[in-house]
């Protein structure tokens, strides 16, 4: 096999990795967010929003920026 084919298998194959590895954030973050329960009502409207109108970016973010909207367990 040529060196050009087995590049673009390579290649194709870590752009399909990191899209199952975002796809399974966005996933995660949208099931974090219904089952959670936020300081805010308003708070979980707009999380779910940002995740269904910029799913990249709303998962992205959401680790980090979301885990602190959450009310606190005591």
């Amino acid at each position: 096999m040529s060196e050009g084919f087995m590049f673009m298998l390579g290649s194709s194959m870590l752009f399909l990795a990191v899209g199952l590895a975002l796809f399974a954030l966005w996933i995660w973050a949208i099931i974090d967010v219904i089952k959670s329960d936020f300081k805010d009502t308003t708070t979980k409207i707009i999380w779910i929003a940002l995740l269904i109108f910029l799913p990249l970016l709303g998962a992205v973010i959401y680790p980090f920026v979301g885990k602190s909207t959450k009310k606190e367990i005591v």
